[in-house]
């Protein structure tokens, strides 16, 4: 092996390890119970997350349910942290993707969203949920 290439594998294991080191810093239980729930959750007048989010090849991918299915299984929702993860930073929940896409302009959110604006403020109950869980990573 050329000394080139033996010089990038540190940079490649750091790069690599990133998704794995955000999501050790944020806590699946946690997760699993307070934030999962929220991507089933009928939120009139917008589809539930899972709806949308099963079927697309969006940065934001959930596991599908099949019908009359109403939770994920603990190996469903490790697949969904493990894409979670990346959307957030933690400790920083105003600067994580999550938390930013689904929230309207007036708010503080982006752009764009084709599920339109799941959150009308940074006091909907569901989005602090979420919030209150990136803020406690790491």
């Amino acid at each position: 092996m050329n000394l080139a290439r033996l010089m990038m594998l540190p940079v490649a294991a750091l790069v690599m390890a990133a998704p794995f080191a955000s999501a050790q810093s944020l806590d699946f239980d946690m997760y699993r119970s307070k934030v999962e729930p929220i991507f089933l959750k009928k939120r009139p007048p917008h589809a539930r997350c899972v709806v949308c989010h099963s079927n697309s090849n969006s940065a934001f991918r959930l596991e599908a349910l099949p019908k009359g299915v109403k939770e994920y299984t603990p190996e469903q929702s490790r697949k969904n942290f493990a894409n979670v993860v990346n959307l957030v930073k933690p400790g920083n929940p105003e600067t994580s993707r999550l938390l930013i896409h689904p929230l309207t302009r007036e708010a503080g959110g982006d752009l764009f969203h084709n599920g339109g604006r799941q959150f009308a403020s940074q006091k909907d109950p569901d989005w602090l949920a979420i919030a209150d869980w990136v803020k406690k990573g790491k």
